[in-house]
């Protein structure tokens, strides 16, 4: 088992926190900036309005079944 730097619970803290800070660094910086079009928030953007039309797809598809679903039980009973 390797080392301990300064705690078992406090390393892994440390390092979430130093990959968040070197992230930040490399999305502010002006030399290494990326476009904004693929900066993290307008990409976490594009992802979330992509599943929600796509959840609104479905539950669109998932009401008309349940119309068809709601006939044939009306249906069934008649008989």
């Amino acid at each position: 088992m390797p080392p301990v730097l300064l705690s078992r619970t406090l390393d892994p803290l440390l390092g979430i926190f130093t990959g968040a800070f070197a992230y930040y660094l490399y999305e502010t910086n002006p030399r290494t900036a990326p476009i904004p079009e693929q900066k993290l928030d307008s990409l976490v953007r594009w992802k979330i309005e992509k599943y929600n039309s796509s959840r609104a797809k479905r539950d669109s598809t998932a009401a008309s079944s349940d119309a068809d679903w709601s006939k044939l039980l009306a249906e069934a009973k008649d008989k």
